[in-house]
């Protein structure tokens, strides 16, 4: 990558090469990097990615899916599949 490269890990953990990736940040090598997915979830003790004095990298909690907006959906698509089942319908299905 560049050196003025920005990575964003928003996918899933693992799929990044943290120690590399923190090595990269220290050395200048990549501008810069956001995450709020790690290899480990929840984080321990010694992932390479939680020491502070890695520069230009931000680490946030992967809970997008946890906002009231989100979690009020998933309540309602749940009530509306058990109403489509317990009336003989389908929702949702993928055949």
């Amino acid at each position: 990558m560049k050196p003025d490269a920005l990575l964003i890990n928003t996918a899933r953990g693992g799929i990044v090469d943290e120690q590399a990736l923190a090595d990269a940040l220290r050395k200048g090598i990549i501008g810069a990097a956001a995450v709020d997915v790690l290899t480990v979830e929840p984080p321990r003790d010694g992932s390479p990615l939680l020491d502070p004095s890695i520069p230009n990298l931000i680490v946030t909690p992967h809970i997008a899916w946890a906002s009231r907006e989100a979690r009020q959906r998933l309540v309602c698509e749940v009530a509306e599949n058990i109403q489509a089942f317990a009336e003989g319908g389908h929702r949702n299905r993928v055949a």
